[in-house]
């Protein structure tokens, strides 16, 4: 059978534009010869709609526009992710997917593994369905599910998050060509795990394997695509490309047919994850430009060089912000970048305002010496900065934090964390800097120096970060066990990390949830990024590295 893997970039709520995607997709298809054509999981609606879900209007929206790709279904099948009114008991819907052949509906499929953990929370919205998508289309028999379905194979899994098994279940009741489809969003080497975990269902269960992907960037989530087809023995057959749309079509009974570019490694990857997400944040929220501060210093390098080739060089604007602590070095280094990348730079130094802010204070802090409470001034007046120009041009304001910054709270509220879409907040202060270097990988567009000199936030005189915080390869390394893995403490002493600094980065990471509950959206790249992944409360009193000895005074020093 041939069957074509449309891999398409959806945009949640445009049910309408989606629709018509979705039925240009069908005539391609029989352009290319194919028989069957299959869309990403709620293609329909795009991926996540989240309380969209609670509208009713929204649902029949979607229901109309189905009925639309139902009649465009003439001369080929179809195989469409949509939200299906549960008209029992239980939530309110079935995430499913409808098989249309020729005009007419022929089966629905509900997914039967509804994910709980990390991003995802669909059991707010969805009922559980049973695993009997099975249908024939020209003598064949299709067993669809729909993603997570096929991420709990208890030949593949040591450990399995559900007792049920979709695909067991599905070949059980006869299906000898495996259809799942899917919004398996990106983190860091989940294409790999990804890939290897259906080659080894379709080798398994000894049935053909076709998989199809959403594709780009929906709020802090990013889809990396790469929808694959596998034969009976689970090789590769066809695979669409990473980080773009896509139009493969694979012949089942053939050799191994079109087989897409992967990128070259992780750090590429991470790369074009974070311009694709830029790119559809700025296009589907309806802007046009971004602004973002320029210090000289690798964070917003970064960002600008992303920027730049997410949007052009046209629609990114810098602004440079010295005061009295910034070196000429990092004024050099921001001009010669912004120069480098063809962006627009103005200058508007921050001093004057500084100034008055510190003799509008004075009789206030009378008695009291100066502290992080000047240096967070300076955060805040450039916050304010790039926020009157967002309002006065439309502008959306990148901010420039990194992950380590913000695991640690060494950022400010209102400040370096002021704006609409925080790009590398989930980047490790290490994978910054091996990023950036990828940012360089056809011409120098980020001075040398702005790679060897101290990482430095130039609020106080002779200032690095080092003075507050562990050196960055130990930080990472820490910070990975504990956030990401959720490694106690004591583990992370016992892998030969010095006990005094895990203490030290554990009460930082604790003691800043609240600043990080206010930070703007950010894309996720790794596996456990901050946002709605990792709910923590603020208010709260468990301390873990504390646990042996007595309770130390919670202390919030800079905000």
């Amino acid at each position: 059978m041939r069957i074509a893997l449309a891999q398409i970039n959806f945009t949640v709520g445009d049910i309408d534009g989606n629709a018509d995607r979705i039925i240009g997709a069908l005539a391609h298809g029989r352009e290319r010869g194919a028989r069957l054509v299959v869309f990403s999981e709620l293609a329909l609606t795009g991926y996540p709609p989240r309380d969209l879900l609670l509208k009713q209007d929204f649902v029949k929206a979607q229901l109309r526009a189905l009925e639309r790709v139902r009649r465009a279904s003439k001369h080929i099948a179809a195989v469409v992710g949509f939200a299906q009114p549960n008209k029992g008991t239980g939530r309110p819907l079935f995430n499913a997917a409808a098989l249309f052949d020729n005009g007419r509906l022929v089966r629905v499929a509900r997914k039967s593994l509804l994910p709980f953990y990390d991003v995802f929370d669909e059991e707010r919205y969805f009922e559980r369905g049973r695993p009997d998508g099975v249908a024939t289309i020209d003598g064949a028999k299709l067993g669809i599910s729909i993603c997570e379905d096929a991420w709990n194979d208890k030949a593949y899994w040591r450990r399995r998050n559900y007792a049920l098994d979709p695909i067991a279940a599905l070949s059980k009741k006869g299906a000898k060509i495996l259809v799942n489809t899917s919004a398996s969003p990106y983190w860091t080497d989940k294409g790999a795990i990804r890939q290897k975990m259906l080659a080894s269902i379709a080798k398994h269960r000894r049935a053909p394997l076709v998989f199809v992907n959403q594709v780009g960037g929906n709020d802090d989530l990013i889809f990396d695509g790469r929808s694959c087809a596998f034969d009976a023995k689970g090789r590769l057959l066809a695979r669409a490309a990473a980080f773009a749309e896509d139009f493969v079509v694979v012949d089942l009974d053939a050799p191994p047919g079109e087989i897409r570019r992967q990128p070259a490694n992780e750090t590429a990857a991470v790369w074009e994850a974070l311009v694709l997400g830029l790119r559809d944040y700025v296009r589907k929220c309806g802007f046009t430009d971004v602004v973002l501060g320029l210090s000289g210093g690798v964070d917003s390098s970064l960002v600008a060089a992303i920027a730049v080739e997410a949007l052009g060089k046209d629609r990114v604007h810098g602004v440079l912000m010295p005061s009295r602590f910034t070196s000429d070095a990092s004024n050099e280094d921001a001009d010669v970048m912004a120069k480098a990348l063809g962006i627009e730079a103005r200058t508007i130094p921050i001093e004057g305002p500084f100034k008055a802010y510190l003799e509008a204070l004075t009789p206030a802090f009378a008695g009291r010496a100066a502290d992080v409470t000047e240096e967070n001034l300076q955060a805040r007046i450039r916050g304010a900065t790039l926020m009157a120009l967002s309002n006065k041009f439309g502008w959306l304001v990148l901010t420039t934090g990194n992950k380590s910054e913000l695991a640690t709270g060494y950022c400010t509220l209102y400040g370096d964390m002021c704006g609409g879409l925080a790009v590398i907040s989930d980047i490790p202060k290490m994978l910054v800097y091996a990023l950036t270097r990828h940012a360089n990988r056809e011409k120098a567009v980020v001075p040398e120096r702005v790679f060897t000199k101290a990482p430095t936030a130039e609020l106080r005189a002779n200032q690095t970060d080092q003075d507050s915080l562990p050196p960055y390869d130990v930080l990472d390394a820490i910070l990975d066990r504990y956030v990401t893995n959720d490694e106690d403490p004591a583990k992370i002493v016992k892998r030969g990390f010095d006990a005094a600094t895990v203490a030290k980065v554990v009460r930082m990471v604790d003691r800043n949830e609240y600043k990080r509950r206010q930070m703007p959206p950010g894309l996720k790249v790794t596996p456990r990024a901050f946002g709605q992944g990792r709910r923590l409360p603020v208010a709260q009193s468990y301390h873990p590295e504390l646990r042996a000895g007595a309770p130390a005074a919670r202390k919030r020093k800079k905000s």
